[in-house]
């Protein structure tokens, strides 16, 4: 049974008590929102109830920019400039490090007005739903910020710089964190940091613990000390870091991409430690399979990664402009069934 309150249904869940229905978590591409709330309705969230509500500290670049509204780029407080697009959230242009230095180069400000307008509002407003909010990324913002081939040979070559890169937007995060924790009530923070192809890791394994876990460990950390959960999105293959993660206080990974490991294994593996979220094939399914099978493969998660709790049901990655209408209808229509 789906219990009346949905922060208390998400809670259950992460201590695994009760064993209520599997939760479930949607994240729209502008052009998939539109064809589930034409089917469901308008905001999509409250239409479908979603147990999970998610928001962040606003951005000159909000992850979608359209256009129409901002020309054809865009620049992100930390000086990227991105392509913008009607269906996606774009690209990086260049890097805004064209040498591994920092000389000259000034972070942004954590505490501009502007990043928490409407925060306030927003939680009171969600007070029944689990509340995250996104706070940042961090290896992935170096890699905007510097180029993934410039930043890898840096790891290589320059290895003093990604450490003073990567300590200076650590420190952005946790500045904005203890802004957030001081104003606002809501229940976890996530982080948003790609760490894997669909082979292996990006970066590996040792340099990640070298120079990536200690400052996600400040960064978990100091979510713990104040009280909340920790979420954190890394597409890809992942497999050999996520003890690391439990070990520094991960509470929920995301979104556990099937085509890039083995879910079931991650379960019986890290099961009893961790929460997981996602699991929805999305490179093959959602978009070529039939909605008979994208239901039957969402009733199969529910019973097999549902199992014992700890699994949050949602898609390996946002719904994206490629999935047909019928296909997001009958995964949501299965998601939402008891």
């Amino acid at each position: 049974m789906r219990p009346a309150n949905n922060r208390k249904w998400i809670e259950m869940v992460l201590a695994r008590r009760g064993l209520p229905a599997v939760p479930y978590n949607f994240m729209f591409s502008p052009v998939s929102q539109r064809i589930a709330e034409n089917h469901y309705g308008s905001p999509i969230d409250d239409a479908i109830n979603l147990p999970i509500r998610m928001s962040g500290t606003k951005s000159i670049k909000p992850l979608y920019a359209d256009p129409a509204v901002f020309g054809k780029t865009a620049k992100d407080e930390y000086g990227v400039r991105w392509s913008t697009s009607t269906i996606d959230r774009g690209a990086p242009i260049g890097p805004v490090l064209k040498e591994p230095t920092l000389s000259g180069y000034r972070f942004p400000e954590a505490g501009m007005p502007y990043r928490f307008e409407d925060l306030g509002e927003w939680c009171a407003r969600k007070a029944e739903h689990f509340r995250i909010i996104w706070v940042g990324d961090l290896w992935e913002r170096a890699t905007f910020m510097r180029g993934m081939e410039n930043i890898l040979l840096d790891v290589a070559l320059h290895r003093a710089f990604v450490r003073d890169l990567l300590r200076g937007i650590a420190d952005y995060i946790l500045e904005t964190m203890e802004i957030l924790f001081d104003r606002f009530e809501f229940e976890a923070i996530a982080v948003s940091d790609d760490y894997g192809t669909q082979k292996a890791m990006i970066i590996s394994p040792d340099d990640w613990r070298t120079l990536i876990k200690p400052l996600l460990g400040e960064i978990y950390g100091y979510a713990k000390k104040r009280g909340r959960k920790v979420f954190h999105h890394s597409c890809g293959n992942i497999v050999p870091i996520i003890g690391d993660m439990i070990d520094i206080g991960l509470d929920i990974l995301h979104p556990i991409q099937p085509e890039a490991m083995d879910i079931l294994y991650l379960k019986r593996e890290f099961g009893a430690f961790l929460t997981f979220c996602g699991g929805i094939r999305t490179q093959d399914l959602l978009v070529h399979g039939t909605p008979g099978e994208v239901r039957a493969e969402v009733m199969k998660l529910k019973e097999l990664m549902g199992n014992r709790g700890g699994y949050i049901l949602e898609p390996g990655i946002t719904i994206q402009a490629d999935v047909p209408p019928e296909n997001i209808v009958a995964m949501i229509d299965a998601a939402m069934e008891e």
